[in-house]
């Protein structure tokens, strides 16, 4: 069919995600680090038109700030050639320590979500 896969479009959450941390100050890596894990408890995605073999794609992502231990990340999947909206969805995250208890997200992370309106 010439269309990319659906399933693609949590792949590209997910690194869309992983650019959102690292240009924010805070690397996966340095997640599990210092001993956290974001693993999802919800996944969402609506897709709007197909993204193409070989189309350019844009992934725009930011981040919310639910609760102290849990988090919400906003993506827009764009084709770059003429600025169209693929698809759009987010993710839920739990903030947790390394035996799967909640784990409050340290404040020079916490900065760097903003507030759900």
């Amino acid at each position: 069919m010439g269309v990319v896969y659906y399933a693609n479009y949590l792949v590209w959450f997910e690194v869309g995600r992983t650019d959102w941390l690292r240009h924010s100050g805070w690397s996966y890596r340095e997640l599990e680090q210092d001993g956290f894990a974001l693993p999802v408890l919800e996944a969402h995605c609506e897709y709007r038109q197909s993204a193409r073999y070989d189309d350019e794609l844009d992934i725009e992502t930011s981040g919310e700030l639910m609760s102290p231990v849990r988090v919400r990340f906003n993506y827009r999947v764009v084709r770059a050639a003429d600025a169209a909206l693929l698809a759009n969805g987010h993710t839920v995250h739990a903030s947790l320590d390394p035996n799967g208890k909640p784990r409050r997200l340290p404040d020079r992370v916490r900065q760097f979500f903003t507030f759900p309106s």
